[in-house]
């Protein structure tokens, strides 16, 4: 079924001429890898392509090419006439956040997006659990439509896959992964400094934030679940410049005997809103337990908004893990 959608992605692409190009919110490697890709993908086929995302880029990535193709949203740009929408890395059009205000029902929509728990919301849906990442699907799209891969394409495909298979450790590494990152690499470009601009380019003072925060890890079933709260007085006067959810996770995911991870985080926005990242060494599926609080992802990453008090929303998530745990 994944190669019949892959051939109607195609079909879509080449039908189209003007299209707009979007990922979800907080966008993170491989978001804007598979956009940048895209982008230069449609510009090989001679068509045009604006990429529109609520947030702005992370400067971690600001070494890609086609950076400047990226635009922020905002209500001027309905007055831009698209005849095509191409949704990436999302499990459903919310996730795109206000750019969703540009879509009408008129608007096709291609949906390319590799999370199991996806909501099929496109007119195409090209949904492929199996793969890696929405930067592996685009890698596949290009060999699809035999289209050429450039210095400027390569190095956001392969961001994409390296960061969203945490750096070719976690489980969705496959034969195939490391087939794609291996020809991608043919482009020769610097991969420790790649690595670098991603990884190890944390700023001082949220460093200083990231000890304090692994200062409260809790656990819980025997020390098989372990979680950090960031509450909103911890972050209110605090302008992170740096995303500190993976390296969070990744260290508590990394304690011995540990099954599920959790960050629990208060969104200085909205009051009573907390957002809950999931992490799995893959003996618990976190993407049911998201699932049960309207969100999803993978089996061992997912992720979910919930309404309540911080307390009140990690018991009820704890509970709900501990139902799932082996």
């Amino acid at each position: 079924m994944s190669r019949i959608n892959l051939k109607k992605a195609a079909a879509a692409i080449k039908k189209y001429n003007r299209f707009l190009i979007s990922a979800h919110t907080s966008p993170e490697g491989d978001a804007l890898g598979s956009e940048l890709a895209l982008y230069f993908l449609l510009k090989k086929l001679g068509k045009q392509a604006v990429i529109i995302n609520e947030d702005p880029l992370p400067p971690e990535y600001s070494f890609l090419a086609g950076k400047d193709s990226i635009r922020l949203y905002t209500p001027a740009l309905k007055d831009i006439s698209f005849d095509c929408a191409v949704i990436l890395d999302c499990t459903d059009l919310g996730r795109i956040g206000e750019v969703s205000r540009l879509i009408n029902d008129a608007l096709p929509v291609i949906n390319i997006d590799h999370h199991i728990s996806n909501k099929k919301f496109g007119a195409v849906n090209w949904v492929d659990a199996q793969a890696s990442s929405a930067s592996e699907m685009v890698f596949r799209l290009y060999k699809e439509m035999r289209l050429p891969f450039d210095a400027d394409s390569a190095l956001p495909l392969y961001v994409g896959i390296m960061t969203d298979t945490g750096s070719f450790r976690y489980s969705n590494t496959s034969v195939f992964t490391h087939k794609a990152a291996g020809e991608l690499l043919r482009f020769g470009f610097n991969v420790p400094l790649v690595y670098r601009s991603i990884y190890e380019n944390i700023p001082f003072t949220d460093i200083q934030l990231l000890i304090k925060t692994l200062s409260y890890i809790h656990r819980t079933s025997a020390g098989k679940i372990a979680w950090v709260e960031l509450p909103a007085k911890l972050l209110r006067h605090k302008k992170l410049s740096f995303d500190l959810t993976d390296h969070i996770l990744s260290f508590i995911r990394g304690i011995r005997d540990i099954q599920a991870a959790v960050l629990f985080k208060e969104n200085l926005g909205v009051r009573n809103e907390i957002r809950v990242n999931l992490r799995s060494t893959g003996l618990v599926d976190v993407n049911k337990v998201a699932q049960a609080f309207g969100g999803g992802g993978h089996k061992t990453a997912s992720g979910c908004t919930v309404h309540g008090k911080l307390a009140d929303v990690r018991k009820k998530v704890i509970a709900k893990i501990q139902q799932n745990l082996k």
